[in-house]
C-alpha cells in the first residue's frame, strides 16, 4: 500500500525584454524543477503554491494565473515506505527579476522556453511546461486584443 501524498507549485515566468523566462530550481539530489512542496495543514492547493515559491524562490512579488492547473505524480521509497506523490502545478507570473536560493535548493536559474524544457529533468513537469508554455501564448494573446480595443 502506497502511502499518499500531494504537493504544489508554480511553473513561475518572468518578462525580460519581452522574453518569457522561467525559473528552475536544481534540488539537492540534482533534479531540475519547479518550486514545489508538500501542502500543510488544511491549506488549499493555491496557498501551498504561493507559499512554496516564496519560501523556495524568496519571491513575495508574483500573481498566480487563473485557468490553469495541471498535474503528475510519481512513486518512490522513503524511510521503508512506497510513496505516490501526486504535483499540482499552477503557472505564475513573477513581478521580482531575482530569485533568492533556498537552503533546499543548490542553485538556480532563469532560463527560456527552450533551454527549460531541456533542463527540467523529469518527464512529468516537462510535459506540463509545454503545456504552460502554449497557455501563456494564449493569455497574451487574449492580454494584447483587449488592450487594442
Amino acid at each position: 500500500m502506497a502511502v499518499e501524498a500531494t504537493s504544489a507549485g508554480a511553473i513561475l515566468y518572468r518578462d525580460t525584454r519581452g522574453r518569457r523566462e522561467y525559473l528552475l530550481l536544481k534540488s539537492r539530489p540534482g533534479d531540475w524543477e519547479f518550486p514545489k512542496g508538500g501542502v500543510e495543514g488544511q491549506e488549499e492547493l493555491q496557498q501551498t503554491a504561493i507559499r512554496e515559491v516564496k519560501e523556495e524562490a524568496g519571491i513575495e512579488q508574483f500573481r498566480l494565473l487563473d485557468g490553469f492547473r495541471e498535474d503528475y505524480d510519481y512513486v518512490f521509497q522513503a524511510n521503508g515506505k512506497t510513496i505516490h506523490k501526486t504535483v499540482h502545478l499552477f503557472v505564475a507570473e513573477s513581478f521580482e527579476a531575482s530569485a533568492e536560493l533556498s537552503a533546499e535548493h543548490r542553485d538556480l536559474q532563469w532560463r527560456d522556453y527552450d533551454q527549460a524544457v531541456n533542463t527540467v529533468t523529469q518527464d512529468g513537469p516537462r510535459e506540463i511546461l509545454e503545456q504552460a508554455d502554449d497557455f501563456l501564448d494564449e493569455y497574451e494573446a487574449d492580454d494584447e486584443e483587449t488592450e487594442e480595443e
